[in-house]
C-alpha cells in the first residue's frame, strides 16, 4: 500500500476506533443516568436516546473500525494472520461488533418499554446497558493495548512467510545504463 494511502487508512482506523470507544463511554453515561435519576422523564429519555445513538453512532463506528482495521492489516507487513496481536484484535472487533448488533435488537425492546408512558419506572430501569457498556469499554481498551504494545509472537503462518522472505535472493536495484 502506498505510504499516503496507508497513512489515510491508519488515520481512519484510529479515528473510528477512538470514536467507538468514546461512543461507548457516552452510552455508559446515559445508562448510569437511566439507572440513577429520580426524574421519570429523564430515565425514559435516557433509554430513548440510547437506541438511536446505538444504531446511528455505535454500530457505524464498530463496522468502520472493523473494516478499516482489515484494510490496514492487509495493506501492511503486519498482515491479518501473521501476528497474534493482529489476529486477537480482529477477533475482538468481530465478536464485539456481532454482540453489539445482537444487543441492539434487545435494546430496541427496552426502548419500547421506556416509550410506553404507562410502563412502571421499575420496568424501564435496566442495568443491562450499563453492564454491556462497561464490558465493551474493557474489551475495546484491551484491543487498544494490543495495538500500542504489539506483543511479540508470530503465528505459524507468519513464521513461515518470514522464513520464505529471508530465503529469497536479494535483488539489487540498478538503474539502466544510458
Amino acid at each position: 500500500m502506498p505510504p499516503r494511502l496507508r497513512k489515510f487508512v491508519l488515520t481512519a482506523h484510529v479515528t473510528t476506533t477512538v470514536g467507538w470507544l468514546g461512543a461507548v463511554a457516552c452510552f455508559l453515561a446515559l445508562a448510569v443516568i437511566g439507572l440513577t435519576s429520580r426524574n421519570a422523564q429523564t430515565v425514559r429519555g435516557a433509554y430513548l436516546v440510547m437506541q438511536p445513538a446505538g444504531w446511528l453512532v455505535l454500530v457505524p463506528l464498530a463496522l468502520a473500525s472493523l473494516l478499516t482495521g482489515i484494510v490496514q492489516s492487509l495493506g501492511t507487513t503486519w498482515g491479518v494472520i501473521r501476528h497474534y496481536w493482529v489476529l486477537f484484535k480482529l477477533l475482538i472487533a468481530v465478536v464485539a461488533t456481532i454482540l453489539l448488533l445482537i444487543y441492539m435488537q434487545t435494546f430496541s425492546v427496552m426502548a419500547d418499554v421506556a416509550a410506553d408512558p404507562h410502563a412502571d419506572l421499575s420496568a424501564v430501569r435496566n442495568g443491562s446497558p450499563a453492564l454491556h457498556a462497561v464490558l465493551a469499554l474493557l474489551v475495546l481498551l484491551a484491543a487498544t493495548i494490543l495495538a500500542i504494545y504489539k506483543p511479540r509472537g508470530m503465528t505459524s503462518y507468519g513464521q513461515r512467510k518470514q522464513h520464505e522472505q529471508r530465503r529469497k535472493p536479494r535483488q539489487r536495484h540498478t538503474t539502466p545504463a544510458r
